[in-house]
């Protein structure tokens, strides 16, 4: 079994826990090499091995059987959508603050040494296909484990956004955005902005309006199987913008739509601990409310 071990360098510092999990990985039985999942921000001075070989991630990818992040949830999600191309699992180690999609703490690393036993099981979570297009030309194509946000960014006056599904008009929405996410993004920006919590392992595409200027504004559950079509009205002067999965902000212009759908593809994420979502709601929220 070869496993990629990719750390966030501001999460875990020196490598250490990716360190410890690569000496208890290959006493296993294990192959493993390390990786940085993103490229450092220039000038920033991080704690990194000196005599430890550092490969590309895409390079290492193609490969692998199996992948461990070492961070938050931001450092999974990154990961999310390479790994889901090339139909590798994904394992988190929380060196965060929440920590959701993670499956491990990072006092739980010993738990690694089952991997290359196949001591574990596959849990698979729907992504969205987002698409923006510009009359009939399409300017983007991306998956989302966890969101769509659209939003005004720092733009004084509020966004004014049409919400279809199947070209049936769900919403007229005034306020900061909207956001469409997956089961397993309920729990993130979603949640934040009053929108349910779902069980990741469900199908479903859930809306949530962002700071509505409108008393009759909620959330809604839709089918997995509706596409949800958010538009920004032609007479919109401003412009709006669009974040898949946290990332790089896409400008969107008067007339644009952002065409979502439930995925053809799935995250597949390792379980090894055998805890159930509403016991790592309680761990991480203290409990839901009735």
């Amino acid at each position: 079994m070869k496993v990629v071990l990719s750390s966030n360098p501001y999460r875990d510092r020196g490598l250490r826990a990716a360190l410890e999990a690569r000496d208890i990985l290959e006493r296993a039985g294990a192959q493993t090499v390390l990786c940085l999942p993103f490229q450092p921000r220039k000038g920033d001075r991080l704690e990194l091995p000196r005599r430890e070989k550092l490969t590309a991630l895409e390079e290492e990818l193609p490969s692998a059987d199996l992948l461990i992040c070492f961070g938050g949830d931001g450092t999974i999600l990154h990961a999310a959508r390479d790994a889901t191309l090339h139909d590798i699992p994904i394992l988190g180690v929380n060196m965060g603050s929440m920590g959701f999609m993670a499956e491990l703490e990072r006092s739980e690393l010993s738990m690694l040494a089952c991997l290359p036993g196949g001591n574990f099981s596959i849990e698979e979570r729907m992504m969205l296909d987002v698409r923006v297009r510009r009359g009939n030309k399409e300017l983007l194509s991306d998956l989302a484990l966890n969101d769509a946000v659209i939003s005004k960014g720092s733009m004084a006056r509020v966004a004014e956004l049409e919400v279809l599904a199947d070209d049936m008009e769900v919403a007229s929405v005034m306020g900061d955005g909207v956001i469409v996410a997956t089961p397993t993004g309920s729990t993130a920006y979603s949640m934040s902005a009053g929108g349910p919590i779902v069980e990741p392992t469900s199908k479903c595409l859930i809306f949530t309006p962002v700071c509505a200027h409108q008393l009759a504004a909620r959330a809604m559950v839709l089918d997995a199987n509706r596409r949800v079509t958010v538009r920004v009205p032609r007479t919109m002067r401003k412009y709006l913008f669009l974040s898949v999965d946290g990332g790089k902000a896409v400008r969107l212009g008067g007339g644009d739509r952002v065409e979502i759908t439930c995925a053809s593809r799935f995250t597949r994420l390792v379980r090894l601990t055998g805890r159930s979502f509403y016991q790592i709601i309680n761990q991480k929220l203290g409990g839901i409310s009735p």
